[in-house]
């Protein structure tokens, strides 16, 4: 993973960039569709799953949250190989979620099991990590609007499903964890799905945004938000 603040020129550009983001979260849709399952709620954006309203750890949209390497169900002070559960050590001694041989064990799970899974082990009921196909469809089918909400920075997310378009859910920019570091936070965000990489296997897929989204692939050890989805 690329160093995010490379220096402080960089980081005052992208405090530029999101200088412009609108203070009304509110403008392409309200909290509309609301449910709820299993004690915590979520959107219904006319999607294959519904999005809960808040990540694990946070008790309102515009809050962080916490922080999880990818398979892991506690957030810890330190996120490297050294203390990442699921090896010994380094990217090559994986003991779990392997494919290849030359990356550690080979057991070919390519998806999270609800025990590592961290949404289903923190709320129970249905809910789960999104899958790389699930948020490959939350980035497909809404539209994408940087802003502040409550005084936080991140993306509003709404549906562009007929019907729907009056739905959205709000990311926090929480950035990521890395050693004992926050970086990012208020500038990027980068959300965990459930899905590793079936090459590199000791990656895994999430989606990040500061100016742009997209969804790319990096290192498990990393503490990323997550964003529950249930049935």
């Amino acid at each position: 993973m690329k160093t995010i603040f490379k220096s402080l020129v960089l980081s005052f550009i992208m405090v530029l960039a999101f200088a412009g983001w609108n203070n009304d979260e509110n403008k392409h849709g309200g909290p509309a569709g609301i449910g709820m399952e299993n004690g915590h709620s979520y959107v219904d954006l006319g999607l294959s799953v519904k999005w809960a309203i808040c990540n694990v750890g946070a008790e309102k949209p515009e809050d962080y949250g916490e922080y999880y390497a990818w398979g892991e169900t506690a957030a810890k002070d330190n996120y490297d190989w050294n203390t990442y559960k699921w090896c010994n050590g380094s990217y090559n001694t994986l003991t779990k979620y392997c494919s290849l041989s030359d990356y550690g064990a080979v057991d070919n799970k390519t998806v999270l099991i609800p025990e590592d899974d961290v949404a289903h082990v923190k709320w129970g009921g249905q809910w789960r990590m999104p899958t790389k196909a699930e948020l490959d469809e939350l980035h497909a089918e809404c539209s994408w609007y940087r802003a502040i909400q409550n005084g936080v920075r991140g993306y509003l997310v709404t549906s562009k499903k007929t019907g729907f378009t009056n739905r959205s859910i709000f990311l926090p920019a929480a950035g990521c964890r890395c050693g004992t570091s926050l970086d990012g936070a208020d500038l990027y965000g980068y959300y965990w799905s459930s899905s590793r990489n079936e090459v590199y296997n000791m990656r895994t897929c999430y989606l990040v945004f500061g100016s742009r989204c997209i969804l790319d692939y990096d290192d498990r050890f990393f503490g990323f938000s997550v964003r529950p989805v249930c049935e």
